[in-house]
């Protein structure tokens, strides 16, 4: 699609899903199930940062809990009260509510769906070259390479 073919408005719950659920290899992919993510960003070929409109089923998460070494994230609840773990703890969120995380604070973070109700939420990210992923609570590493993630285990052999 070339710059000129781009829309200039959409209706976000048009975008179709993401065909690929995760990037994360097994064994963790399969904890992404009831997680879906349209890409806003892409729709308009931004390249700067990414805009994803995220849904969350009962019991999903948003993501293995991480940290970013040069990716800042924001995270905007449109709808639902999921509980974000930080390494602070947890703090249950409600629409309306938003949480930033700095590039290379170490804090790791993730939100989970604890109720019986959708979570829908903006997630944005910038496109930082070079950026890692660390996961505390899991044998994982990631690397951001050429535009795709590297998944290591900790001691650097490749999954």
């Amino acid at each position: 699609m070339n710059v000129r073919s781009r829309p200039v408005a959409v209706l976000a719950t048009g975008v179709l899903p993401r065909t690929k659920t995760t990037n994360y290899p097994e064994p963790f992919a399969s904890r992404m199930k009831g997680r879906e993510k349209r890409q806003l960003g892409d729709v308009f070929g931004l390249a700067n940062f990414g805009v994803n409109l995220t849904r969350l089923a009962p019991g999903a998460v948003s993501a293995l809990r991480h940290a970013h070494s040069k990716q800042d994230e924001f995270i905007y609840i449109l709808k639902g009260s999921p509980v974000l773990h930080t390494d602070e703890g947890r703090t249950v969120l409600a629409p309306g509510m938003c949480a930033g995380f700095r590039a290379g604070t170490g804090n790791a973070h993730h939100l989970i769906n604890e109720s019986a109700d959708e979570v829908l939420y903006l997630e944005v990210g910038d496109r930082s070259p070079g950026d890692e992923g660390s996961y505390p609570d899991d044998d994982l590493q990631a690397e951001l390479v050429q535009g795709a993630w590297r998944f290591t285990h900790k001691d650097g052999t490749l999954y």
